[in-house]
């Protein structure tokens, strides 16, 4: 395989910690300080050639259970799918260079790469709004808000979008974690920026919790839990959002074999008519697809296949979350970790350019690995000739607390 697809990867070479101060937060230790992290740019771009891997196939995978003509809204709403799945061919991978869990993404990349890290909400806005490709729930109205002048963060706010606790920015957010190793406050700062575009309260967290993931898997190759653990760490523990993963992990441990078990404690709990079509069993809200994010995590446990299966079987928006998972695990295991019978595919396709963008997989890695380079330095890490040093980050939750209620419930209405 040509191009910047590899094989072969290396781990982190080594850890600098100077005069770190750990504290504990939902059972893993963070740095207060500066822990100092060489990674060779080998590894990173291994690790960043694995997301963006990950995420297409995941998407791929769950495309045919999302939804089908004639049917109203997602094929599986309320329910699990116990369904026999379609098995996986290499060439599948291919849908995903239509795919908006794609294609949006890179509107926020070309974003960065035109205007910097300091680009304002309301320029990345503008740049949103003038897209042409289909969209559906928060970014269309986020988008149509804009066009008429409603310029962000009012864009994404429920006054005025109805969709803000919708999945959209969550499925859009692993761009910003993939350019953030172990950053995550610059990779909040960032989602604070783009997700407000679109959304707000969980649909923002939601966000922020997916990207700080992927800030964290850059350093963790193996435990999936510390990963969802660094993740939450990211959003306010008063939110729903950070309330519905709690319970998610607590749930895990007391039955740690039966995905299902959880599953339906999940929708006893959870499911709570607060997305934006009240009254239907279809539900696009941030927190609850999440939790099927984290479920296809936690029960696969590091295998890629199992991960998939859960996190699609879990119904609802059923090609989103194995996009996410999958994209995690990917940037967990590296490109060359992941077996040869998901990627395989990927060598026919990886010049083609996604839709709408000029972007293929070859030049989207190279993009990210400029941007990462940008913001490593933003945060006081260096450039050498083969290695980044990344002064990691512990999480820090936005210090306002977005969160909207059913007394508020009025204002979604159509």
């Amino acid at each position: 395989m040509d191009g910047s697809v590899r094989r072969e990867g290396r781990r982190m070479t080594s850890t600098r910690v100077c005069l770190a101060v750990f504290v504990f937060t939902n059972g893993i230790a963070l740095a207060t300080s500066a822990e100092r992290a060489d990674v060779s740019k080998e590894r990173f771009l291994d690790k960043c050639e694995g997301s963006w891997a990950g995420q297409m196939i995941g998407v791929s995978f769950g495309a045919e259970t999302e939804w089908a003509w004639g049917v109203d809204g997602f094929l599986y709403q309320g329910k699990p799918n116990l369904d026999p799945l379609l098995p996986w061919k290499p060439e599948r991978i291919a849908n995903a260079l239509k795919q908006d869990d794609c294609y949006v993404e890179m509107t926020f990349l070309k974003a960065l790469e035109d205007h910097g890290l300091d680009i304002t909400p309301e320029k990345a806005g503008k740049v949103f709004a003038a897209t042409k490709y289909d969209l559906w729930h928060a970014n269309l109205f986020g988008r149509e808000n804009i066009r008429i002048g409603i310029m962000p963060p009012r864009s994404g706010n429920p006054k005025y979008n109805r969709h803000a606790n919708d999945i959209d920015f969550q499925i859009e957010s692993d761009l910003f974690g993939i350019v953030c190793p172990g950053l995550p406050r610059e990779s909040n700062r960032l989602c604070d920026v783009f997700g407000h575009i679109v959304c707000y309260g969980d649909g923002v967290y939601g966000g922020m919790f997916i990207a700080g993931m992927y800030a964290a898997a850059y350093f963790e190759d193996r435990n999936v839990r510390a990963v969802v653990e660094a993740g939450l760490s990211c959003i306010p523990k008063e939110s729903s959002y950070h309330g519905c993963i709690s319970d998610v992990l607590r749930w895990h441990d007391e039955a740690p074999e039966d995905w299902l078990a959880t599953w339906r404690r999940i929708e006893d709990k959870w499911q709570d008519n607060m997305d934006c079509e009240p009254d239907i069993k279809a539900n696009i809200n941030a927190k609850l697809n999440g939790a099927y994010v984290v479920l296809g995590l936690l029960y696969g446990n590091g295998d890629m296949a199992r991960t998939l299966e859960v996190a699609t079987r879990c119904g609802q928006d059923s090609d989103c979350n194995p996009s996410n998972a999958a994209g995690i695990l990917g940037c967990m295991k590296g490109f060359s970790g992941i077996a040869p019978e998901w990627t395989s595919g990927l060598a026919a396709i990886q010049k083609e350019k996604f839709s709408y963008t000029d972007y293929s997989f070859d030049t989207l890695v190279e993009a990210c690995r400029r941007v990462a380079e940008h913001v490593i330095k933003r945060a006081g890490g260096e450039i050498e000739s083969d290695r980044y040093v990344i002064p990691r980050q512990a999480p820090r939750p936005p210090r306002k607390l977005e969160q909207w209620t059913k007394d508020q419930s009025s204002i979604f209405k159509p």
